[in-house]
């Protein structure tokens, strides 16, 4: 049996957006995370990759946690028949709240 190819991933418009309120020496932590964590198995749950309970209104039906005691929150949908990983949103966890964009999000 073949091996699968990786899945694409693709981003949202607004992400660029998104990461504007992140420190830009965190832009290649997050890159790498995102190729690593998501590009074979993105919708298998593991330690910092989870599926959401209550959906943001992004969308999005799973949320990755990286970086510095995981304070970044990448989130995406998956569409496994055509092998893309959606990234929807990547904010910044700041106690119970969440930072997508400078709009704050109670959790």
């Amino acid at each position: 049996m073949a091996p699968q190819p990786p899945f694409e991933m693709i981003y949202a418009p607004q992400v660029k957006g998104h990461l504007k309120v992140i420190q830009r020496k965190y832009y290649g932590l997050i890159r790498r995370e995102i190729e690593a964590q998501l590009q074979f198995e993105p919708d298998t749950v593991t330690r910092n990759r989870k599926p959401l309970r209550r959906p943001v209104s992004l969308e999005a039906k799973w949320e990755l946690r990286c970086g510095p005691d995981n304070r970044f929150r990448i989130f995406y949908e998956v569409d496994r028949e055509a092998r893309e990983v959606r990234i929807l949103a990547i904010g910044v966890k700041r106690r119970n709240k969440l930072i997508i964009g400078g709009e704050e999000f109670e959790l």
